[in-house]
């Protein structure tokens, strides 16, 4: 059923995506326990900004985000491997939710920040510095999923996207 190379850390962190936002939607106030909010500093809900990569806002937008990490994710662990993965998403990923938190408590402390996007874009941002082909078009589309659902009044942590490309960029300078 399942073959090797199906068990990738790319896959298994979608698996408890997965399993995170099942756990999400059947607790009470899940997304405020597990979204990254005030309740960070003020509650001492220190687990937010790593939990805030797995909850999400419903089942499209795990959906899409899940469809996109698998693509990126995939593509790192099997070019650079598994460590830099776990070293892309997870480091990047932790490093944008504290970014976006600061954001958060300056300028927009009633949000709560859900969903893999963030670190996503990390990814984005990482392959855009290697693959100089492909740069416009990830930063383009950055720019489109950023902006356009604004322009429609949908809720969405623009400012994540951007703070992740431009880590993923970094981060690509840095372990080059």
């Amino acid at each position: 059923m399942f073959k090797s190379k199906d068990f990738t850390l790319t896959n298994i962190t979608i698996g408890i995506a997965v399993i995170m936002y099942l756990i999400q939607t059947n607790i009470s106030y899940g997304s405020l326990y597990l979204g990254l909010n005030m309740y960070f500093l003020e509650g001492g809900f220190l687990w937010q900004p790593l939990s805030s990569m797995f909850a999400h806002g419903g089942f499209g937008h795990l959906g899409m985000n899940m469809f996109v990490l698998y693509q990126f994710g995939n593509l790192i662990e099997k070019y650079r491997g598994k460590k830099e993965f776990i070293i892309v998403y997870f480091i990047g990923g932790l490093l944008t939710s504290l970014i976006s938190f600061a954001y958060i408590y300056f300028l927009d402390p009633q949000v709560n920040l859900v969903g893999a996007s963030g670190a996503i874009c990390v990814l984005m941002g990482y392959i855009a510095y290697f693959d100089k082909f492909q740069r416009k078009g990830i930063i383009t589309w950055i720019l489109i999923i950023s902006v356009a659902p604004l322009l429609i009044g949908l809720p969405i942590a623009w400012y994540s996207h951007f703070i992740g490309l431009a880590l993923g960029f970094l981060i690509g300078v840095l372990r080059k």
